[in-house]
């Protein structure tokens, strides 16, 4: 059974970066398309980015575009977000999702991990 992890978040100024690691136990990893997505305390789960199998197509949210960069390490299970030039609204609770396509709206579907705050001040 697949299950994901995210580290990395915490709390930075506007301005600065962090990187999200989510690493997936079981399942194969180098098969499945990986996504990470946002939350803010009443709103819809939003999609920031995905990234296909084999990393050669990623996709992202316009209000991310330029800023943040997913990738993945398919020998170390991992997917990461790098998040630069952090604004306030970036403020959420991200989560990362797998499945065998890149999933690009909240979906009941696939795996989720369990989240993990970034704060950015202003």
């Amino acid at each position: 059974q697949v299950q994901l992890t995210e580290s990395g978040g915490g709390l930075v100024q506007a301005g600065g970066s962090l990187r999200l690691a989510c690493v997936s136990s079981g399942g194969t990893f180098s098969a499945r398309a990986m996504a990470w997505f946002r939350q803010v305390p009443g709103k819809e789960r939003e999609f920031v980015a995905g990234i296909n199998y084999n990393a050669e197509k990623t996709y992202y949210a316009d209000s991310v575009k330029g800023r943040f960069t997913i990738s993945r390490d398919n020998a170390k299970n991992t997917a990461y977000l790098q998040m630069n030039n952090l604004k306030p609204e970036d403020t959420a609770v991200y989560y990362c999702h797998t499945d065998y396509s890149v999933a690009t709206t909240n979906t009941r579907a696939g795996v989720w991990g369990q989240g993990t705050q970034v704060t950015v001040s202003s």
